[in-house]
């Protein structure tokens, strides 16, 4: 069984930064794409970055580029989200997931999907 778990969330100042970590399990991810997607309040689940080690590929939203990177660990089948100068509109729950296959930024397109950990970004 595929189990993804995020971890790392919290809350942290305008400015600051947090890394999310994102577990995987039941199965090599190396050939997968994965990404991290962001939910906050009322709002639908957007794209925030993504990552596939197959075509060395990494695509991030307008909205978080310069700011966050994406990275993997093949070893410990683990992908991290290093998140810098946050911003209060970056507050949401942040969901990492994964697919077979190339990237995409539509939620639609993932078969795996964690819990969910939330970051709250205070001004």
């Amino acid at each position: 069984q595929v189990q993804l778990v995020e971890s790392g969330g919290g809350l942290v100042q305008a400015g600051g930064s947090l890394r999310l970590s994102c577990a995987a399990s039941g199965r090599t991810f190396s050939s997968y794409a994965m990404g991290w997607f962001r939910q906050a309040p009322g709002k639908e689940r957007e794209f925030v970055a993504a990552n596939s080690w197959s075509d060395a590929n990494t695509v991030y939203a307008d909205t978080v580029k310069g700011r966050f990177t994406i990275s993997r660990d093949s070893a410990k089948n683990t992908m991290y989200l290093q998140m810098n100068s946050l911003k209060p509109e970056d507050t949401a729950v942040y969901y990492c997931a994964a697919r077979s296959g190339r990237i995409w930024s539509l939620p639609r397109f993932y078969d795996y999907w964690g819990q969910g950990t939330q970051v709250t970004v205070s001004s």
